[in-house]
């Protein structure tokens, strides 16, 4: 459940830390998956600490023992990953929120090489905007639950909205820039807002 004050305001949990994670695990349900290439793209990020061990406590916290890339499962078991993975990558990251933003940016990669996401660059033919725009669309081909959309404030900017999302900002963050930095879009620029566990709003900008 969220947590809320006296006066029925929404109380923000630290980015990150045990409550932020039970909070979000108190909302996902069965329904609620997500593609097996995020998990292993999770993996990847720790294997780079050059800790076999590290890699397998962060399994061990998914409850998956095996990972495919096209199967789905729980998001559960993908926030247990990404907690996990995101303390075990904060001291050599400078913080939880960047350590989140390198998952996110890992889990860009990873879907951008999967056949869905060649096809949304093969739409987007190479053009920043077009990738932006098919962002909904990107999330509806990898993950089941959530609403998002896309409202232009200019030729280069826009505000993406996120309902229902399991994922925190930060790691959010981390993946659209992976996106942007996909399309060549320079001076790329996205700042996440929290609005409530599951609710989030991303001001994304880049430079024509």
């Amino acid at each position: 459940m969220q947590m809320v004050d006296e006066r029925g305001w929404w109380v923000p949990a630290p980015p990150g830390s045990e409550e932020d994670l039970q909070q979000r695990l108190a909302m996902a349900s069965p329904a609620d998956t997500a593609r097996g290439m995020f998990l292993r793209a999770t993996l990847d990020a720790v294997r780079t600490l050059g800790d076999e061990e590290a890699v397998r406590r962060c399994q061990r916290a998914s409850g998956e023992e095996k990972l495919v890339e096209f199967f789905t499962y729980p998001v559960s078991a993908n926030l247990r990953m990404v907690f996990t993975a995101a303390r075990l990558l904060e001291a050599r990251s400078g913080g939880i929120a960047e350590a989140l933003r390198q998952l996110g940016r890992g889990a860009a990669e990873c879907f951008l090489s999967s056949t869905a996401g060649l096809a949304l660059q093969l739409l987007a033919g190479g053009d920043a905007n077009r990738m932006v725009g098919n962002m909904p669309s990107m999330y509806r081909a990898s993950v089941s639950f959530g609403v998002r959309s896309v409202v232009w404030m200019g030729p280069t900017s826009c505000r993406l909205t996120m309902r229902r999302e399991f994922m925190p900002a930060s790691f959010q963050e981390g993946l659209l820039l992976g996106v942007l930095q996909k399309a060549k879009a320079r001076g790329a620029r996205v700042i996440g807002h929290q609005l409530s566990t599951l609710e989030s709003d991303y001001d994304v900008s880049w430079v024509a």
